[in-house]
């Protein structure tokens, strides 16, 4: 009876773990928000990304308070700014301030009001940072008292994915709970066990195996995302780099995954070793 109960632990504490690992990690990196910004921040170092946003958040600016004769003075500085946007001081603050409004959209906070929200049928970017930073560069230029927007949106998705972040806002936190039962259960495991060191052999294998099964769901996952099409060039680069820095950094997790599992293997071939040795020597 003992085996049987350490033997369904062991492999409930595995099963647990492969929806637990996943679940931490997509409301650590994507549900919150501190999280979001440090995993899509790089990506507004990418060069063509830059200029491509650069370019879209420009191309938003409302010029029509400028009077005709001055047209041909603003449009060497539109162009100018979308060129040199990424160069300003006040760049990274921006991006981060984008990309943090953009989180909120998808992702509203406990504290935010939803009837001051306005609501977004798609994964959106709220590039209004980048657009009162050209607006600011425009405006010392050429003197002239130009107003930056409130928001200025650009659809990154599709109104499924959408209905996904609704979906992981909801289940992604209760992957702690998961992780917690996954302990308990491996710990029953081990009281239980007659011998201990066929749970860590059987938990450092299902690591491993998790491991594994974790890469190839990641690249199934990752071939869809990059598989929609926005219909937008800055919201297609932005996909394809986002999709890029979460793998490189979900793949840290499973390294450590098959870290751990490997460590919990050794550990139990040589606590059999040594068990059987005893038993031996006990004869």
């Amino acid at each position: 009876m003992r085996t049987f109960v350490s033997a369904v632990a062991t492999v409930l504490g595995v099963l647990l773990a492969a929806v637990a690992v996943p679940a931490i990690w997509l409301d650590r990196n994507i549900v919150q928000e501190d999280g979001f910004v440090a995993l899509a921040a790089p990506l507004g170092k990418n060069s063509e990304f830059q200029q491509q946003l650069a370019t879209a958040a420009v191309g938003t600016i409302d010029t029509s308070a400028v009077p005709g004769f001055l047209s041909n003075l603003v449009q060497p500085v539109l162009e100018q700014a979308a060129t040199s946007m990424a160069g300003l001081p006040g760049y990274p603050a921006a991006w981060e301030e984008t990309l943090r409004r953009s989180h909120r959209l998808s992702f509203p906070q406990p504290g935010d009001d939803p009837s001051a929200a306005k609501p977004v049928s798609s994964l959106t970017l709220d590039v209004a940072p980048l657009v009162a930073l050209g607006v600011q560069e425009i405006s010392t230029a050429t003197r002239l008292p130009l107003e930056p927007p409130g928001e200025t949106l650009i659809n990154v998705g599709e109104p499924a994915q959408r209905e996904w972040t609704e979906r992981l806002a909801t289940y992604a936190p209760m992957g702690y709970l998961l992780a917690a039962g996954s302990g308990v259960a491996l710990l029953l495991a081990l009281v239980a066990a007659r011998r201990r060191w066929k749970v860590l052999v059987g938990a450092g294998l299902g690591g491993l195996l998790l491991a594994g099964l974790w890469v190839v769901g990641v690249q199934i996952g990752s071939a869809a995302a990059l598989a929609t099409d926005t219909g937008n060039e800055v919201a297609n680069l932005f996909r394809d780099e986002f999709v890029a820095a979460a793998n490189a950094d979900f793949m840290g997790w499973t390294v450590a995954a098959a870290v751990t599992g490997a460590v919990l293997l050794v550990m139990g071939i040589v606590a059999g070793i040594a068990s059987r040795r005893r038993a031996g020597t006990s004869r």
